[in-house]
C-alpha cells in the first residue's frame, strides 16, 4: 500500500495525459513476465457522496457472465491531494468510493492479463491485448464523458485499436467508455498491413508467427470488405481493423464497434479448408460491425454490463450473422459455390443430428444463452443461436423470396433495420414483423409464431428445391448400422448419446467409457468401423464402464444413410429455379447441363 504514491509519481512523469479528456487512463506494461499490468484511472471532480466504480461482469460477444473482476488486485482510491479515500466491494464487479467532499478520484490496481482465448486480456513478453472490459473500470457516472488510454510499452512495441490516436503512438481517444469497452487495444511486436475497400480503410494486424500467408490474407480481406453493399447502403466506420492471433492453441473471435479479433492455432492457415475457417470467421465477425454493432436487439441496448440482458432475437444477432457470412464470401470469388454448398449441407446434416431442435425454439435458445453451457445435455435438449438461426434464417429469406417473386430478401430486411434502428434505438420482434409486412404485402406473425417461438423443424427437400437443389448423399449410398453415440475425441468416452437413439434408449449416457462389443475388445479409432459389420436391425452386447462399475447392456442398431450429405442440382431446373438461386445468392446458376457444378468453381 505504501508504494502506491510513488507509483501515481512515476506514471505522471511518462505519461501524456490529453487536456480535453475528462477520465483518463493508464496503464503500464513494461514487466510482462507475469501477465501483470499497473493501471491508473482519473476521474473527474465528483460532488457525490459515494463513487460507484465498476468492472464489467460480461463482455461484449460473449452472453455469459464472467469472473473478471478476479483479475483486479491491490485497488486503491485516492483524491486530488493524494490522500487515500475508504472504500468497499459491493459486487463481483464493484467498488463503493466515500468522498467526504468534491474531489477527482484516482484509483490504481495491479492487472492480472492472462486471459486470451476469452479474448478479455492477454500480457506476456510479445504483446499485450485489451479489451476494456477486463481491463479498465469505469464510474456510471462518467460513463458518458470522452476517455483517453495511454500505453506505457516497451521501446520496440507497435500499438493499433479501432479508436482514433490521440498525441502519441501509445495513446488513444474516445467518446466515452462504451466506445472504449467495444475497441480493443492490440500493442507489441506484430506484422501491420492497410488497404483500402470501397472507399472505407482498413488494418491488419497478426499478432503470432504461423502458416499463414499475409498476401493472400490481405488480397481476400479487400474482397470481402467490399461486398458490404450487397446488404447494406453505408458503412458504421470510416476505418476498420482486423487483428489476428496466431497462437498455441486458443480459438475464437469477437466483434467489437469497427475491429475484430480473430484467434486460430498458428498452424491452421495453411490448407485450404484451414484457410476457409478463417476467412469465414472474418466475414462472420465483419458483418457483425453492422448486426449488433450498428443495430441490435432492445433487450441490449444499452448495454448493462453488470447484469445479464435478455432478449429472445439473439438468433438474428448471431445465427443471421453466420447466414451471410458465406454469402459475402461466395460473391467476392473468395469461396466456390461447391465451397458454400458443402458448408450448407454440413449445417444441414448436423440439424438432424441435433434433437433439441425438436425440444427448444430459437426464441427460447436466445433467451437462454446466458446460462447455456453446451455438451450433450445442450444438443439433445436446446436449439443453437449460430446453427439453428442460420436456418431460421435460410427459411424466413426463402419465405421473403417466395412471397416478393424475388424482389426483396432478407438483406432488406436487415438493411431496414441499419436504416431505421441504429444505435442507440434497438429493434423489437414487432418491429422486425412490420418490416417484413412492409415488405412483402403480408403479416408474418403466424410464421414467426410457427419456425422462431415453436421448434424450428423444416422440411428442407421442399425448402431447397425453390432454388433447384436436392440432397443427395450419393449414388453408392446405402442403409448402415446406427448407434446413437459419438465418443470424445481420441477416448473410448462417449462424449454425445443422441436422444431417443439406440444407446439412449439401452440405458447408455454420456461419459459411459466403452470396453468391448459382443464381448471383444474395441478401440477408440476402430469404434466407427466396428459398428459397420452389423446390419441396422442387429442387437449388440456392449460392455462398458458407468460411474466406474462395469456393466453390460443390449441395444438394437437403426439406420441412417451411408456417405456425406451434398447437395445437388434438381433434374432438369426450371428457369425459375435458377432465377430464385440468383436473387438468394447474388450469382448465376454454377451447376453444368449434367448437373455437375462447373469446373471453374471448382477451386479457388
Amino acid at each position: 500500500m505504501k508504494l502506491v504514491v510513488p507509483l501515481i509519481l512515476l506514471f505522471s512523469s511518462f505519461f501524456i495525459t490529453s487536456a480535453h479528456a475528462e477520465v483518463n487512463y493508464q496503464i503500464d506494461l513494461t514487466s510482462p513476465k507475469h501477465h501483470l499490468a499497473q493501471v491508473v484511472v482519473t476521474f473527474p471532480s465528483s460532488s457525490s457522496k459515494e463513487l460507484t466504480v465498476n468492472l464489467p461482469v460480461w463482455r461484449t460477444g460473449k452472453y455469459q457472465v464472467l469472473p473478471l473482476a478476479d483479475s483486479v488486485r491491490n485497488f486503491t482510491a485516492k483524491d486530488e491531494q493524494g490522500k487515500d479515500l475508504a472504500w468497499r466491494r459491493s459486487a463481483s464487479g464493484e467498488w463503493l468510493v466515500s468522498l467526504q467532499k468534491p474531489t477527482s478520484v484516482t484509483i490504481t490496481y495491479q492487472l492480472y492479463a492472462n486471459k486470451l482465448g476469452q479474448r478479455v486480456s492477454h500480457i506476456d513478453a510479445s504483446h499485450a491485448y485489451l479489451d476494456a472490459s477486463g481491463v479498465f473500470v469505469y464510474s456510471p457516472e462518467f460513463r458518458q464523458q470522452p476517455v483517453d488510454v495511454s500505453l506505457k510499452v516497451p521501446a520496440d512495441w507497435n500499438s493499433y485499436s479501432g479508436m482514433n490516436r490521440g498525441e502519441g503512438q501509445h495513446q488513444f481517444v474516445a467518446a466515452n467508455y462504451d466506445v472504449l469497452v467495444d475497441s480493443p487495444i492490440e500493442t507489441g511486436v506484430s506484422t501491420h498491413r492497410q488497404f483500402s475497400a470501397d472507399g472505407r480503410d482498413y488494418e491488419l494486424v497478426i499478432w503470432g508467427e504461423g502458416n499463414y500467408d499475409v498476401d493472400k490474407m490481405v488480397a481476400d480481406l479487400t474482397k470481402l470488405s467490399g461486398q458490404a453493399k450487397a446488404i447494406w447502403d453505408g458503412y458504421p466506420f470510416e476505418r476498420y481493423v482486423y487483428m489476428v492471433h496466431a497462437t498455441s492453441g486458443a480459438g475464437g473471435a469477437t466483434e467489437h464497434l469497427n475491429s475484430t479479433v480473430i484467434q486460430r492455432p498458428r498452424f491452421k492457415y495453411r490448407t485450404r479448408q484451414d484457410y476457409l475457417g478463417f476467412i469465414s470467421t472474418a466475414s462472420h465477425e465483419f458483418i457483425h460491425t453492422w448486426n449488433v454493432k450498428a443495430y441490435r436487439p432492445q433487450g441490449l441496448v444499452p448495454y448493462d454490463y453488470q447484469h445479464e440482458s435478455i432478449t429472445e432475437l439473439l438468433w438474428m444477432a448471431e445465427g443471421s450473422t453466420s447466414y451471410f457470412q458465406g454469402q459475402l464470401l461466395l460473391r467476392a470469388g473468395v469461396m466456390t459455390p461447391k465451397e458454400f454448398l458443402e458448408d450448407l449441407a454440413k449445417r444441414i446434416e448436423r440439424n438432424k443430428m441435433t434433437p433439441g431442435r425438436e425440444v427448444q425454439s430459437v426464441a427460447q435458445a436466445s433467451a437462454g444463452s446466458w446460462v447455456s453451457t453446451g455438451g450433450d445435455y445442450a444438443r439433445n435438449h436446446s436449439a443453437n443461436i449460430y446453427s439453428e438461426g442460420y436456418l431460421a434464417s435460410l427459411a424466413l429469406d426463402f419465405s421473403v423470396l417466395k412471397d416478393t417473386k424475388l424482389k426483396r430478401s432478407y438483406r432488406d430486411v436487415h438493411q431496414q433495420l441499419f436504416q431505421h434502428y441504429r444505435i442507440p434505438v434497438g429493434y423489437s420482434v414487432n418491429d422486425v414483423q412490420q418490416i417484413l409486412k412492409q415488405l412483402t404485402g403480408k403479416d408474418y406473425q403466424s410464421w414467426w409464431q410457427h419456425h422462431v417461438n415453436q421448434p424450428l423443424i423444416l422440411d428442407f427437400e421442399t425448402v431447397l428445391a425453390q432454388a433447384g437443389l436436392v440432397q443427395s448423399y450419393g449414388k453408392d449410398s446405402k442403409a448402415v448400422a446406427f448407434a446413437g453415440m459419438e465418443l470424445a475425441g481420441d477416448s473410448l468416452r462417449l462424449g454425445h448419446v443422441l436422444r431417443d437413439g439406440p444407446a439412449w434408449n439401452a440405458g447408455i449416457v454420456a461419459d459411459d467409457e466403452l470396453v468391448a462389443i459382443n464381448d471383444l475388445q474395441v478401440s477408440a479409432k476402430g469404434f466407427e468401423e466396428r459398428i459397420k459389420d452389423f446390419k441396422p436391425g442387429d442387437t449388440i452386447k456392449v460392455t462398458l464402464f458407468s460411474d466406474q462399475r462395469l456393466k453390460q447392456v443390449s441395444l438394437t442398431l437403426a439406420e441412417k444413410q451411408s456417405g456425406k450429405l451434398t447437395l445437388k442440382a434438381v433434374d432438369k431446373p426450371s428457369k425459375a429455379q435458377k432465377a430464385f438461386f440468383k436473387a438468394w445468392l447474388g450469382i448465376d446458376w454454377p451447376f453444368d447441363n449434367d448437373g455437375k457444378l462447373n469446373s471453374k468453381n471448382d477451386s479457388n
